[in-house]
C-alpha cells in the first residue's frame, strides 16, 4: 500500500464540521469546490481560516480541500481554521505548541442554548407586572 498523500483534520464550532485534506502545494484553499474568497467574501472570516497557516509560517506550502456543512459563515470559517490547525498537527507534530499558544487547537465549545418552557428565550423571562 502506497504512503498517504495527504493530512486530514476534522474541525468544529457551533453547529458547523469541516473535513479538511492538506497536501503538499502552492497554498490553493478550497471550500466545497470553490475557492474560500468567494465562499467567504468577508475579510475577517478569510483571515480566521488562514490563521492557523500563518502561525506555523506554512502559507504557500499547502493545497488545503475542504468538506463543510452546517452552521453559518462565522461557525464555518471557525470550524475550518480548527480542522486545518489539526491537519498541521498530523502533518508536522512539532507544530503543536506554537498553535496551541494562539489557541488554534483549542475546540470552542459554546453553542446555542436551548429555548426552555415558560420562557421567551433559552433565560429571558416574560415580563413581570406587580399589579
Amino acid at each position: 500500500m502506497d504512503k498517504q498523500t495527504y493530512h486530514h483534520g476534522t474541525g468544529r464550532r457551533k453547529c458547523a464540521v469541516a473535513q479538511v485534506k492538506l497536501s503538499a502545494g502552492n497554498g490553493a484553499i478550497i471550500v466545497n469546490g470553490v475557492p474560500y474568497e468567494d465562499r467567504f467574501p468577508s475579510h475577517e472570516h478569510q483571515r480566521t481560516i488562514v490563521q492557523p497557516l500563518l502561525v506555523s509560517e506554512s502559507l504557500g506550502k499547502f493545497n488545503v480541500v475542504i468538506k463543510v456543512n452546517g452552521g453559518g459563515v462565522s461557525g464555518q470559517s471557525g470550524a475550518i481554521s480548527h480542522g486545518i490547525a489539526r491537519a498541521l498537527v498530523r502533518s508536522n507534530e512539532s507544530l503543536k505548541p506554537v498553535l496551541r499558544q494562539n489557541g488554534l487547537l483549542t475546540r470552542d465549545s459554546r453553542v446555542k442554548e436551548r429555548k426552555k418552557v415558560g420562557l421567551k428565550r433559552a433565560r429571558k423571562a416574560p415580563q413581570y407586572t406587580k399589579r
